[in-house]
Parts: C-alpha cells; structure tokens; sequence
C-alpha cells in the first residue's frame, strides 16, 4: 500500500484539524481559496463511534468528499480497544493515513483522558498507538504538544512517541497548559531535529505554532530544512487564501463568504441535521479589516437562515 506521507514533497503544507472548523464544509472553502497539500479532518471519539448512540455524529465528522483527499482521518480517546475498531475501517472511508490526537487542550477532552492528557499516561498512549497500527494498513501518525504542565516534558514525551516508528509526527510548539497564550517555543526547534534525527530519522517532523501562512513557511523551511512540513490552524482565520501567496480582495473574499453559505446549504440537505450556529464562527474569516467590518458582523450575528444572510451582504454591497 502507498504512504501518503512519502509522496508529498518538501516541505508540504497541512490545513490543522480544528474543532468545529475543518469539517467538510469548510475543507471545500479553503480547496476554492488554494487547498494544502494534506486535509486533516476535525477530531473522532473513538468510544463515540464504539456506541450505536454515537456512531452517526461520528460518521458525521468522518465524511470525506472526493475533493478532500489526500485527507488524514483524525481521531482520539483513552480506550486501546476502541482505537482498534474505528481504525480498521478507516481505509474503506477513503483516508489517506490515521492520526492519533494526543495534543488538544479542551479540558473537557482532557477530562475524559484524550487528547493532551495522552501526555500524563504514556503506557497509555503507547498501548493506543500499537492498537491503532495492529488493525490499519494506513499510516499511522500523531499530533502533540511539547508537555501538559511544563515545556522540559517534551525530553522524555517526544523520544517516547519517536521510538514507536510513527509514519509522521506533529508537534505544536506549546504545551497544553500554555494552550495559545504565549509564543510557540521556536528556539527547541534544533533539538526537536536533533532528536527525530537520532531516534526515528524515517520519521516525517510537521511544525504547528504561529505559522500563518505560505510565506511564514517557507522562511522556516529555509532555516531549518530537516523539517518536512507544516501546519496552519489560525492563520485561515486572518486569510483563507494562507496556502497561496495571494492576498485577497474584499470582494473575493464576500465570493467566497457566498460560496461557504452555498456549501453549507448543500450539505445541510444531505445530512439529517446541521447546525448553523457554527456558521456564525467563520464571519470573522471573511468580514475583517476593512471599513465597516465590525458593523456588518454585527447584523450578521442576529440572522438565522443562510438566506437572511445573503441579504445583509447583498444590502451591503449595494448601499
């Protein structure tokens, strides 16, 4: 079977999961404005898809759309067993590889075990990732931070996960506790190298933290170019079109506000239910930086329909 991660050329460029944001509405936004190289999905329960009473919400966020691919199958949790399960069926969904989230911040999610709490229970997170890779032929990866309380954890956490013969791994530069209050830690950037050189040299090394766009990137991959790619997450916030070197006009970037609405719209029409509240998460994407962005939010937090907001736009445009 091919390895995605060894088809990609360096350095390549990875839209982050985000909670709430990734979904395939918005992966057909960002495929408009200039796609990565690599999708992830947003983050799967693995113990929601175990349970009949949670497996349609997961198949929800698992639904992958021809121009998604290459797209990586996101998931998390605490129980091996359940890794297990939802990982042998991951392939026959059309992913491209599985990763394992061992790096969220939600404490709700930490609670339960998942995420960045995987960096408190290491036995754990060794026994999932042997779960995960025992029942897929997908390449197996995953995304973490550098420690839960303390920055020094990523000395025993990183070789840990390195030695696990991981097919890629992603490390945001920031540990849980310090969520994105502070400066990613770019100055262990040459350790984190010098440690996959060493430990697992095979293994492909993404960089997550305060990289906002293409150029961003590529400045760091001139530094250091031992790292084989990178991962935006806020920055399609401030541009959509980060994965390209284009700078948008206020008039592309309402087009392509439409084209979101037209998205959601169609999908919505295909799944049993889907919210619109998230809907209202994105106005900051598109309504920004310019002369009466503020007020044009404004009126769109009070519409309830995708049509009513259609026509605040269209007044908009037309006053």
């Amino acid at each position: 079977m091919s390895n995605i991660w060894n088809e990609l050329e360096k350095p390549f460029l990875i839209l982050a999961p985000m909670e709430g944001v990734t979904d395939c509405v918005f992966r057909a936004v960002i495929e408009k404005a200039g796609r990565p190289d690599l999708f992830y999905t947003e983050f799967t329960n693995v113990s929601s898809f175990a349970s009949e009473r949670g497996r349609h919400d997961a198949l929800e966020r698992l639904t992958v759309k021809p121009e998604d691919k290459p797209i990586i199958a996101q998931i998390w949790g605490k129980n091996p067993e359940h890794f297990g399960e939802l990982a042998k069926n991951l392939e026959s969904m059309g992913f491209a590889g599985l990763d394992l989230n061992f790096g969220c911040p939600d404490r709700h999610v930490n609670k339960a075990g998942g995420g960045a709490a995987m960096i408190r229970t290491p036995e754990l997170a060794v026994e999932v990732i042997k779960q995960a890779k025992e029942n897929t032929n997908l390449p197996v990866s995953v995304k973490t931070r550098l420690g839960f309380t303390y920055v020094d954890e990523y000395k025993e956490w990183l070789p840990l996960l390195l030695k696990q013969n991981l097919t890629a791994l992603t490390v945001h530069l920031r540990t849980r506790k310090e969520m994105s209050k502070v400066a990613a830690h770019y100055e262990l950037i040459p350790e984190i190298i010098k440690l996959r050189n060493e430990i697992a040299p095979e293994t492909k090394l993404i960089l997550n933290g305060d990289i906002k766009n293409h150029a961003e990137a590529l400045a760091l991959y001139e530094q250091y170019p031992e790292i084989d790619g990178f991962m935006i997450g806020r920055g399609v916030f401030q541009n959509p079109y980060c994965f390209t070197d284009h700078e948008p006009t206020k008039q592309e970037l309402l087009d392509l506000f439409r084209f979101h609405l037209d998205e959601y719209d169609r999908h919505e029409k295909e799944v049993e239910k889907y919210p619109y509240e998230p809907l209202k998460h994105f106005f900051k994407v598109y309504i920004n930086s310019f002369d009466g962005a503020s007020d044009l939010r404004v009126k769109l937090m009070e519409c309830k329909t995708t049509d009513e907001l259609r026509q605040v736009i269209d007044s908009y445009e037309n006053n």
